[in-house]
């Protein structure tokens, strides 16, 4: 072992801080909660301690030989100067409020054992040199933090935990087979040495490199949050304590993102192909989850799923990063910057969200709504954080989301210059915008429900409550709300200085030109976003997310029935058998070192899912045509309630419908009721569910399709 041993202190110190806390809340309770605030406090420290030395010395290292026949390596670099303090700062926050957030909750000790642990192994990932260390540290963290989301007991916890569980330990099985073909393919790990040595062998190993970072980057983004391995997120933050979520969205997804980082900027750095896949992904997770968010009607919920649109946002800019090539500038510093953004403001409004939740032990609108509307200090700090996360201009978030936005300008000009189509990088410009719409959209209902609107129940009980936090969990929620303020209203002084610091881990320079940020050609995406936001807000939220109950008043609803739908009946049986098949097949490869193999045998579970697909939607049919033109006469027709998506959609229809009838349908007028139609779609799609559950035809068409694809498996492997 040899090195700058601060580094080595700063990694080892909470593990061992845990199990003092653990042994000490055995005899003292108070003097654990007290120790834990010392203990985080004093990572902080330490963390600034490693800092200061680089600044000295420069980079910092630290090498544990034979450690696994492969020892730990740990350095410190800007990136990683960046977000150890970041990790630190959270959890020197979230430790200080957790002493009131906790205080009625039971296994506490059990909590803040596993608390400290995840602490440890999420600054060994952000200081990790070589990815073996990195997955060391990654499956610690993974596997403690479980702990964190299961703490309540509850059924929805478990269940939650459940998923959790199996998304990190598929992932990291996925995870360590791209670590063994990519150890096989180049002879090391060590990330400073990747690039080259990657470089050297693609032209004679390409297959092998690519499936080594297909699974590296299902591995890193199932933790990110990145679609299609998303599933545990919106379920774990409503489930996890306040201080818990905000860790979990505000710094573990970074770890995921770190390690997609890294294989981009190290593996694949300017590939073309391997940008294309991070944009389209980032896409996806980028619009979905803020369409998620915006029909949820749970505060912890909504920002689970804030989350998973915010690391689309991120991922977006790596896969800007990477199309770009050298001239990636603003893609990579939009990139470091919305990292650092949203884990800030995650911070915050977790945490309010737990004020929220400690006084009413409630999250839904309806419940929880006027809680804040004389509370100007919690109101204060909620808005900072959602003025941030909507990208409003003065707030640190537009800051980092006009340079993503710029660098998908830059590059959609870069393609016309060179005379390519440039329509497709338009269409994802104005699904980056129109996304940013949708996040001023669901935080303008969260603002307004929780601290504009009066509960015409319970509002006199919510203004009478005056002592509604202490002064640490001022203090906890405080200080970070003012560093977004800094970072937003002086930008050329804070995050300017932080892109410098950091880009050169992703190998990204200084702009040729400063950016104006306050610019009108700047300032003309966050205005068309602020209007789209506007739009849907007044024209669909206050519309058609809200209705009247029994009693005449307006209430918040969720249009749709079951977001967990696909998770559950789709999702997550697909993901785990297209997760298992990736590893053997990766496996194969190593053994064998046949692409065949690994192209088979991925073929085989790609058509098998279509099939599954196609058995559903042909299934559909059938029952359709046997519901309608083919329906016995005998059979009744059921007028059915519905749920309240059918219901929504029916009475707009019947709105629209019934404007007709008054004006162009006068003399025959449609009779016709969309909500009973509705209605009996949604019963047709239940009928196909348990058709398929016992579709014998299809069974045997399947059956036929893998012995089929069996065939093809052995000539393969015979040739």
């Amino acid at each position: 072992m040899f090195g700058d041993i601060e580094v080595l202190i700063a990694v080892l110190f909470p593990f061992a801080a845990a199990f003092v806390s653990y042994l000490l809340g055995r005899v003292s309770k108070t003097g654990r909660d007290r120790f834990l605030q010392l203990s985080v406090i004093a990572e902080l420290l330490l963390i600034a301690w490693c800092v200061s030395g680089y600044f000295q010395r420069g980079m910092l290292e630290y090498t544990v030989n034979d450690f696994c026949m492969q020892g730990l390596y740990f350095k410190m670099d800007g990136f990683r100067v960046l977000y150890g303090s970041i990790a630190a700062l959270m959890w020197m926050m979230t430790g200080i409020f957790s002493r009131e957030y906790f205080a009625h909750y039971r296994n506490r000790n059990r909590y803040y054992l596993f608390y400290l642990i995840t602490l440890g192994a999420t600054v060994g990932v952000f200081l990790s040199g070589d990815l073996y260390t990195t997955f060391i540290f990654f499956e610690i963290m993974s596997l403690t933090s479980f702990v964190w989301v299961v703490h309540d007991e509850k059924e929805a916890a478990m269940k939650a935990g459940n998923i959790y569980l199996a998304i990190a330990i598929i992932g990291g099985m996925v995870l360590l087979m791209g670590l063994f073909l990519l150890h096989n393919a180049v002879g090391t790990l060590r990330m400073d040495e990747l690039h080259e040595a990657v470089s050297a062998v693609m032209a004679t190993k390409s297959v092998q490199i690519y499936a080594a970072g297909a699974c590296m980057l299902l591995g890193f983004g199932a933790k990110a949050g990145m679609f299609p391995v998303h599933i545990w997120l919106p379920m774990a933050h409503p489930v996890a304590p306040a201080p818990a979520s905000a860790l979990l969205s505000g710094i573990l997804t970074k770890s995921g993102v770190f390690g997609v980082l890294i294989v981009s900027a190290e593996i694949f750095r300017h590939d073309p192909a391997w940008g294309m896949l991070i944009l389209i992904l980032g896409v996806v997770t980028m619009f979905g989850g803020a369409l998620i968010a915006l029909f949820s009607v749970d505060l912890k919920r909504t920002l689970a799923c804030s989350s998973m649109s915010q690391i689309g946002f991120i991922l977006v800019g790596t896969g800007m990063m990477e199309l770009l090539g050298e001239e990636n500038a603003l893609a990579v510093r939009g990139t470091i910057l919305h990292m650092v953004n949203h884990s800030m403001i995650k911070l915050v409004l977790f945490m309010v969200a737990g004020v929220v939740y400690m006084n009413l032990h409630a999250l839904d609108l309806n419940e929880i709504r006027g809680f804040g509307k004389r509370k100007p200090l919690l109101k204060g700090m909620f808005l900072m954080g959602a003025l941030s996360i909507g990208g409003v201009p003065g707030w640190s978030g537009y800051v980092s989301k006009t340079l993503l936005h710029e660098s998908i300008v830059e590059f959609a000009e870069e393609l016309i210059h060179h005379g390519e189509p440039a329509t497709w990088i338009h269409v994802i410009e104005w699904i980056f915008l129109l996304t940013g719409g949708m996040t001023l959209a669901y935080m303008t209902k969260l603002f307004v429900a929780v601290f504009l609107e009066e509960n015409l129940t319970r509002q006199k009980e919510f203004d009478a409550k005056k002592k509604y936090m202490n002064a640490e969990s001022m203090f906890a929620i405080g200080v970070p709300t003012l560093l977004l303020v800094i970072l937003g209203f002086f930008p050329y002084l804070t995050m300017n200085r932080l892109a410098d610091l950091a880009q050169g881990f992703l190998y990204g320079e200084a702009p040729e030109h400063a950016v104006h940020y306050f610019s009108l050609v700047n300032l003309k995406g966050a205005v068309i976003s602020l209007i789209i936001g506007s739009l849907i807000y007044f024209g669909f939220i206050r519309t058609c997310l809200m209705e009247k109950n029994e009693k005449g008043q307006k209430e918040y609803i969720s249009i749709v029935p079951n977001l967990n739908f696909w998770e559950e009946l789709l999702h997550q049986p697909g993901l785990k058998k297209v997760c298992t098949a990736v590893v053997a097949s990766a496996a194969g490869l190593i053994d064998h070192m046949n692409p065949m193999l690994f192209l088979v045998d991925l073929f085989l579970t790609v058509t098998a899912f279509l099939s599954r697909v196609c058995d559903h939607f042909v299934d559909a049919v059938v029952l359709f045509f046997r519901s309608t033109t083919h329906r016995s006469r005998t059979e009744q027709h059921l007028y059915l309630i519905g749920t309240k998506l059918s219901r929504t959609l029916g009475r707009i229809l019947d709105r629209f419908v019934k404007v007709l009838n008054y004006t162009f349908f006068r003399a025959n007028p449609i009779e016709k009721s969309f909500v009973v139609t509705f209605a009996e779609w949604e019963e047709l799609i239940k009928k196909t569910n348990r058709i398929f559950s016992v579709s014998l035809s299809f069974g045997l068409f399947l059956t036929s399709l893998g012995l089929a694809f069996t065939m093809i498996y052995l000539l393969a492997s015979i040739f």
